[in-house]
């Protein structure tokens, strides 16, 4: 068996860490080719110690010389690269026939899209690459013969429930695609409560271990819209064909609803190492070190619709995807800058929302011409949230 190179693009983060675990459960398959952080230079010195990649990129190149120096100490020769620049170098390198692209946010867009156009096996847990430039993206795949497979537990779940397909083409047969929620740490917490919620309470999954940008678009449900966006790309589905329900005990990871009444249903243990193995070694089933689930334990399992009033996230991503053009561009921007300052104590909670509808409204949406246009509204749509956030001027 021929060992498949895999770049690690956020290799410090959640996914990333648990990309090196699956990958060195199997060394007679996967080999580390490159890995890439922004600025955690003491874990990615570790992880290079440990996998030997070719190359290390840290894009704030403030302690590249620390890093270096450390790789040296241990006898490596990995090259160290620094900068935005880097992390395509480190997508493209011609060790990599595998690409788990899992920088979160849209800092993650141009290195997956090169990916993408190098023809690499893409594993795409970044999302907003897609919502930001989901037709740009999914042109890529197709002119470049390149594999994209979701690791979104949902997605994943998505994609093993379906009949085989091209990426953004919809398959025949299927009625409706039914996209789980957590519900997240709020869904019991009365919404005349959510201007008190602090950062740390925001950041505590009940379900899920994740970063804490994620965590908070988790609790605002503001996570299920973009996933709401990124099934309607990834499997060519319609508005209004993909459904949000809230299933609290993240048991049933998705479910597809076909024609002839039919629902097929993926379960399993709340893990990320499980959609991670099965990208990793599709069309193979590999062990991912995740815990068989025992359906005699189980009980029930509980379903329920959203409340798109309290979580109005949810609702804004909706009107989004259903928009189309730069509006998916313009929501995910705002929605970055709205919780960077919840995190930063600058926003409440219940303003996240707020923020984002304003940006919509003041930022006109127009046809997604290219890569250059995707920028620019996003730019502008962060620029205009700044705004927003300041003249609100709250503080928590």
């Amino acid at each position: 068996m021929t060992r498949k190179g895999v770049t690690v693009l956020g290799s410090t983060g959640s996914i990333g860490r648990s990309t090196l675990d699956v990958i060195a459960r199997h060394p007679d398959r996967f080999y580390v080719a490159a890995l890439t952080a922004r600025h955690q230079w003491q874990l990615l010195l570790e992880q290079a110690v440990i996998h030997r990649p070719q190359v290390v990129v840290l894009v704030d190149g403030q302690h590249a010389q620390d890093l270096e120096r450390g790789l040296r100490q241990q006898g490596l020769a990995t090259e160290v690269l620094t900068g935005d620049g880097a992390l395509t170098t480190a997508a493209t390198i011609a060790a990599a026939d595998c690409v788990m692209a899992a920088i979160v946010g849209a800092a993650g867009l141009a290195p997956t899209l090169a990916a993408a156009r190098s023809g690499r096996r893409v594993l795409l847990a970044n999302k907003e690459a897609l919502v930001m430039s989901g037709p740009l993206l999914l042109d890529a795949v197709r002119h470049s013969g390149a594999e994209l497979l979701p690791i979104d537990s949902e997605h994943n779940a998505i994609f093993q429930c379906m009949p085989p397909g091209r990426s953004g083409v919809a398959p025949r047969g299927v009625r409706r695609v039914w996209l789980t929620a957590s519900g997240g740490p709020f869904l019991r917490r009365d919404v005349a409560e959510f201007d008190a919620i602090t950062p740390q309470e925001a950041v505590a999954h009940p379900r899920w271990s994740m970063g804490r940008k994620i965590s908070v678009d988790s609790a605002t449900l503001m996570n299920k819209g973009l996933e709401l966006i990124e099934a309607q790309l990834l499997f060519g589905m319609t508005p209004g064909t993909v459904e949000v329900v809230v299933h609290p005990q993240s048991i049933v990871h998705s479910l597809v609803e076909y024609t002839d009444g039919s629902t097929l249903a993926q379960l399993g243990n709340p893990d990320m190492r499980t959609p991670i193995a099965h990208a990793l070694g599709w069309p193979d089933r590999i062990e991912s070190g995740v815990q068989s689930l025992d359906m005699l334990t189980l009980g029930s399992l509980h379903f329920e619709a959203p409340d798109r009033a309290k979580f109005r996230c949810l609702a804004l991503a909706e009107e989004a995807g259903r928009a189309g053009g730069t509006a998916p561009t313009i929501l995910n921007a705002a929605n970055e800058v709205a919780v960077e300052a919840f995190l930063e104590r600058r926003l409440n909670f219940a303003g996240i929302p707020m923020v984002i509808d304003e940006v919509l409204q003041r930022v006109p949406s127009t046809d997604l011409s290219g890569l250059e246009g995707v920028l620019a509204a996003d730019a502008v749509a962060r620029q205009v949230a700044r705004q927003v956030v300041a003249g609100r001027g709250e503080t928590i």
